[in-house]
């Protein structure tokens, strides 16, 4: 079970996503006043957002304990609870990605070189390996951040939990990865509605297309559209600017949100010339591609 005010020092309303079908495109919420009792039902998780990914020749996997894995050198071994806390303190700001492993998990053998693939690629993301048999010491860290299965990823920043997933496929993991590290692309940060207004009055003029991505946190279709939204903002940096908020970062976010009719994640907003000149809600790749093209004046048959 899990509400928004999990989220907001200030509670002002609740997040429950209504009933999906079998796969989600969307989460569904409504607000309504706390003195109602609710329920948080999560959303299906996304299908696969990628095709296999390829792994290079000779990548490591967390092999048996007290053997250091091989062309890993990018993911930080972590043989103690000291050395964890030391790891995420010197991240600083960075996002970190801790698996949790053991030397006799088939799981943990088979995700692994996909994690070394991607620590390869995100120089801006820090990657830590713990193998929970490795001894008691690793064991007690396990104790300490609750960890009941393996594979198990927990993301942090600036040294507090933000996310976490037991068993997942490499594509969820690279997805989760993209969403929640992203602080360098060509995708605006907004972490209010002050934000907001600063960007639509920076592209008053110009012409420019300002494309808005509202979702949560721990939604499943908004970490499935990401990277979409990653490629888009690169390749279509001369006419549109691409923007994300989470709207249960904080109260001003959530209130954005209310005032914006925002219902459903992920929404994206389309902005021109400082007004709203339409809305897309949905995961679809090809159907936000279209919409994008639409209202930057391409004409689209459907």
């Amino acid at each position: 079970m899990a509400t928004v005010a999990n989220f907001l020092a200030k509670p002002i309303a609740t997040v429950v996503p209504r009933p999906s079908s079998a796969v989600a495109s969307t989460s569904s919420f409504v607000f309504f006043n706390h003195k109602t009792n609710s329920l948080f039902r999560r959303e299906n998780l996304p299908k696969r957002l990628f095709s296999a990914v390829k792994v290079k020749a000779g990548a490591a996997s967390p092999g048996k304990v007290g053997t250091p894995p091989a062309k890993d050198e990018k993911v930080q071994k972590i043989h103690s609870g000291e050395e964890f806390d030391e790891a995420l303190k010197n991240a600083k700001s960075k996002l970190v990605v801790a698996e949790f492993a053991t030397s006799k998990s088939d799981q943990s053998n088979k995700i692994y070189p996909f994690m070394v693939e991607l620590s390869r690629t995100c120089n801006d993301v820090v990657f830590l390996l713990v193998m929970g048999d490795e001894s008691d010491k690793t064991r007690e860290l396990c104790r300490r951040e609750k960890i009941e299965k393996v594979p198990h990823f927990s993301f942090y920043k600036s040294m507090e939990k933000i996310h976490e997933e037991e068993g997942i496929e490499p594509d969820q993991l690279m997805g989760d990865v993209l969403y929640y590290g992203d602080n360098h692309s060509a995708v605006v940060q907004l972490h209010g509605r002050a934000d907001v207004e600063k960007l639509i009055d920076e592209n008053r003029t110009g012409g420019k297309l300002i494309v808005l991505d509202v979702g949560l946190k721990h939604c499943g279709p908004c970490v499935k559209v990401y990277p979409t939204v990653l490629k888009l903002s690169r390749s279509m940096s001369e006419t549109v600017v691409f923007a994300r908020m989470n709207g249960d970062e904080n109260d001003s976010c959530m209130e954005f949100l209310k005032d914006m009719n925002v219902i459903e994640v992920p929404t994206f907003l389309f902005i021109r010339d400082g007004d709203i000149c339409g809305r897309y809600v949905g995961s679809g790749k090809g159907e936000l591609i279209g919409e994008i093209l639409r209202y930057s004046g391409v004409r689209v048959t459907y």
